[in-house]
């Protein structure tokens, strides 16, 4: 079948790819079978196993009964159901009345999450699909494996799936259609070459070999290929293609063999939920009891999560994707050809059948709605090559000598998208037993193995292997929810696959969802904003008469325009006094009747919470292994009332775990007061004078001790809980006001802070001042496998005060052995700020030569004016690759390197904050300055 074109009405049929320069006339892919065939998956095609030349019906069905006839496991658990009969479909098997878990979906996803579960021993467990296996989105897939990703999680994912989907074939004995092509990621920009250097440098520590090349050596490894605008690549040799669909039933075949049942044909109406728990599932077949629900529905994971008893709330959206397939060249190419990533023409390409498959992500995406979920099958939905032409005209730029190549099809699948493009994966934080893997951002062949195998030891171990924040189900809250802000947010999300990651960029759609009382103030001052769990947030203040355009649209890897702008504020916090508007943070109540709130907290918290009233603990909320689940900062209000602050993202996974581990008959009251409260951080030391002069007390550490809580007037407002602290080292205090007050507070701050010289600054200032003081942050240095013992915080842990905490054996147990890691701070050496590439997070540290982990965050000090990065120092066995004991002695007998984008820049490692230095240089700068002056 060829492409035609129609032009003033006339039918013009040709073979030839020429169009791009047409007139108005519309294409179309013509057909020589019936119309209304639907077109087979190009799995399903590279297959050749004598299906082509049935209709779509009598394929299903002859698919079918060879799954039937293949496995003699496979026919005494698998259920299938068809609209017509068949002397070989064999009869209906009945649903068990319970089990242990029960997988909704039978792709990629859910058979991994089964295959996975039966390795680690879990037996009883029911995978029901509302179609056919693999009959989803799976289905569609390009098929493509790829390691090529910006997320160290990510990037473990996508290597498991990898190592997994090789070994698959000679498990199973079921073809999978896996072949190491490598993959080739093409630069058309120097940002871009810097972007891949950036992920070459990960690869290259997770021992996946990769190549940043000349677009000669393109050429070299793919002949088809225009290098005229390239200015390099990278090239991942071990990167592969599968048929997804074949690998989704080699999942489901080795799953079967191992006690899974499946059945298909089976749709679920809603999941059972009592006080909490998961106790079944509803289907047109009856219902099944059962502990554990997993929810793999792909595209209806939506709508399924909210017809649940207890509605549980997963943010995804579909969007239409297009790839075309054509027939093979007249030199067919090889099935191990490189497939290509053109990233700047946003296509991709890879080998298909002697011909190409050829895809990408298109600047105006077309979002679905799938409300109903009344398609069992997913179809290839309506072709539109007016929607897809730029896609092609990239492919012709890239490979021209393919223009005489005939278009065997144009194929429309849909595809689930995330608000932030990473996959949504773990328990729902309101209904225990409720796990989700879904929203696969178009990666569910490269993330499958991977996913499915963390998923599985989440549920069966109670944590996953690996540290999987970023991708957790709870850094979404119910606002992410809305199906407008899911429609217009993916819209977003689809294009920027492939645009260009530069540091601290933001979401453009679903802002001023949730704003401070004071946004409008601050941003009529200036205020240059960013989002964080929906909340907007300062980033700095432009000055009047600045470029706000330039500094808008500034993307780069090196010094950015805002470097001035932050430096003053910086400054400002050091020598005066400034705000920063901080309500996004998570703010909780916790009460009681009796000493309950106390017994709780003191349980869950691993400092000592037992202190007098006014007096407020930096703390941590542990796990069973000592890792942070949260790190937050707790005031107790009085005998039986506690104040909570924890970082912003942490509202949902926060109040889960505290939720999780509340007494069900307990006099315990917990509330989130986020929305009550406007948060204000008077940073510097004229913060004083400012308080002073408008609470009428004296506000000196003599008066107001460090880290104490007292509530307060200030201005005309009452009840304003004021902290003696900032969350940066630095002097000043914490406003929590009650929100009626917060524009009064603020210009009261505003007009008597005039004579000290206050100004606003934001986060990007917070995060400068905290790093150089060698303060960790959750989310971003602290995580779920890392403890006090091995970031310094040992301090801020009851370990002799004889009170059982959660994490307390394993702290005592790490305590006498040891740890593996230490959080360092480095200082970069040979880095030139104006010239040089900045680091940002995830470069690897090298110790004398050798890999020894990676930075989690970075930023200027404007007082040392150098670069200062966080990270944590392992200690690796050279021929092993054993993990040792980190300490002391080894961080400070060593010589470090940090890699960015492939250049390393020499270290100084510490163990502690730079404090001697910071006095050494004010003394020196003093004495210039009176040196000066005295001439």
């Amino acid at each position: 079948m060829g492409v035609s074109c129609v032009e003033a009405g006339e039918w013009q049929r040709h073979s030839s790819w020429r169009w791009w320069g047409r007139r108005r006339g519309r294409c179309w892919a013509l057909r020589q079978e019936r119309p209304e065939q639907v077109v087979e998956s190009p799995e399903e095609s590279s297959r050749k196993s004598g299906l082509e030349n049935l209709t779509e019906e009598e394929r299903l069905r002859e698919m079918d009964v060879r799954w039937w006839t293949a496995s003699p496991r496979w026919r005494s658990t698998s259920s299938f159901r068809h609209m017509t009969t068949s002397a070989a479909e064999p009869p209906p098997v009945s649903l068990p009345a319970q089990a242990q878990v029960v997988i909704c979906g039978g792709g990629i996803v859910g058979t991994s999450i089964a295959y996975h579960l039966s390795k680690l021993g879990w037996k009883d467990i029911v995978l029901l699909e509302q179609g056919r296996l693999a009959a989803g989105s799976t289905r569609f897939c390009a098929g493509i494996v790829s390691t090529v990703r910006h997320l160290s999680i990510e990037l473990k994912m996508a290597d498991y799936s990898n190592k997994l989907y090789e070994q698959l074939e000679q498990e199973t004995g079921i073809k999978t259609g896996y072949v190491k092509t490598g993959s080739i990621s093409l630069a058309q920009t120097q940002d871009r070459l810097i972007s891949l250097k950036r992920i070459a440098s990960r690869l290259s520590v997770m021992g996946i070999p990769c190549e940043i090349m000349a677009p000669k050596r393109v050429a070299q490894l793919h002949p088809l290929i225009n290098i005229h605008d390239l200015v390099g690549a990278m090239y991942v040799p071990e990167d592969a293609v599968v048929s997804s669909a074949d690998v989704s039933l080699a999942l489901a075949n080795a799953a079967s063999r191992n006690g899974v049942q499946i059945h298909e044909r089976t749709s679920i109406s809603h999941v059972m939920v009592q006080k909490g728990f998961v106790t079944g599932v509803e289907t047109d077949r009856g219902q099944i009891e059962c502990q554990y629900f997993v929810n793999c529905a792909g595209q209806w994971a939506y709508e399924l999560g909210l017809s649940s008893e207890e509605p549980v709330s997963i943010p995804l959206h579909g969007c239409e994707h297009f790839y075309l397939l054509t027939r093979p060249l007249k030199k067919p190419l090889e099935s191990n050809t490189p497939t290509i990533v053109d990233p700047d023409g946003r296509i991709y390409i890879r080998s298909w059948q002697g011909g190409i498959l050829s895809g990408g992500f298109e600047k105006n995406p077309k979002p679905i709605f799938t409300e109903g979920r009344n398609q069992l099958e997913i179809q290839n939905l309506h072709e539109d090559w007016d929607h897809f032409e730029p896609l092609l005209s990239s492919l012709l730029r890239r490979m021209p000598r393919l223009e005489a190549l005939e278009i065997m099809q144009l194929v429309n699948c849909p595809e689930s998208f995330t608000p932030d493009m990473r996959c949504i994966m773990g328990e729902s934080p309101t209904v225990q037993g409720y796990f989700v893997l879904a929203g696969m951002n178009s990666a569910g062949t490269s993330f499958g193995g991977g996913a499915g195998k963390y998923l599985a030891e989440w549920m069966v171990n109670g944590c996953p292997s690996e540290n999987v924040w970023p991708l957790d189900l709870k850094r979404f809250g119910a606002l992410q929810s809305s199906r407008t802000f899911l429609r217009h947010r993916v819209m977003e999300v689809m294009p920027l696959i492939y645009d260009l990651k530069v540091p601290r960029w933001d979401f453009q759609t679903g802002r001023q969802l949730r704003t401070s009382p004071l946004y409008d103030r601050l941003d009529a001052q200036g205020a240059r904003w960013m989002e964080k769990h929906g909340f907007e947030r300062p980033k700095y203040f432009v000055p009047p008469g600045k470029d706000l355009l330039a500094l808008d649209q500034s993307k780069t890897f090196y010094k950015p325009d805002w470097f001035d702008i932050v430096g003053s504020e910086v400054k400002c916090c050091k020598e005066a006094v400034c705000v920063i508007d901080m309500s996004s943070f998570t703010k909780f109540e916790i009460s009681s009747t009796g000493d309950q709130a106390l017994e709780f907290l003191q349980y869950l918290f691993s400092n000592d919470l037992d202190v007098p009233v006014g007096h407020i603990v930096h703390t941590g909320m542990l796990n069973e292994e000592g890792g942070y689940e949260n790190d937050c900062s707790i005031a107790r209000l009085n005998k039986r009332s506690f104040f909570m602050i924890s970082p912003t993202d942490q509202q949902v996974h926060c109040w889960a775990w505290l939720k999780k581990h509340m007494p069900n008959d307990s006099n315990l009251l917990l509330e989130d007061v986020t929305w009550k409260y406007t948060a204000l951080n008077l940073i510097g030391p004229r913060a004083v004078d400012v308080l002073s002069e408008l609470s009428y007390v004296p506000m000196t550490p003599e008066h107001f001790p460090s880290l104490f809580c007292k509530e307060m007037s200030v201005g005309y407002a009452n009840g304003i809980r004021v902290m003696s602290m900032t969350h940066t080292g630095e002097p000043g205090f914490m406003l929590y006001i009650p929100i009626e007050y917060a524009l009064h507070v603020y210009n009261e701050l505003m007009n008597v802070g005039q004579k000290y010289g206050i100004r606003n600054a934001g986060y990007y200032a917070l995060r400068s001042l905290r790093i150089e003081k060698f303060f960790a942050f959750w989310g971003q240095d602290l995580d779920t496998f890392t403890t006090p013992l091995e970031c310094g915080r040992e301090f801020r842990v009851k370990l002799d005060k004889g009170t059982d905490f959660i994490g307390r054996d394993a702290l005592m147990q790490q305590k006498q052995d040891g740890v593996c890691k230490r959080f360092t701070m480095f200082i970069l050496e040979d880095h030139d700020t104006d010239l040089d590439l900045w680091p940002w997070w995830g470069e690897p540290i090298y110790r004398n030569g050798h890999y020894v982990g990676k930075t989690t965050s970075s930023a200027y000090s404007y007082t040392l004016e150098r670069h200062v990065c966080l990270g944590f120092v392992q200690n690796f066995d050279e021929e092993t690759r054993e993990v040792l004991l980190v300490t002391p002695d080894f961080i400070n007998r060593g010589e470090y390197e940090i890699d960015i984008a492939g250049q390393r820049f020499q270290a100084k490692a510490k163990l502690y904050p730079f404090s001697s230095l910071f006095t050494q240089r004010r003394r020196k700068d003093e004495m210039e300055l009176s040196g000066y002056h005295g001439k």
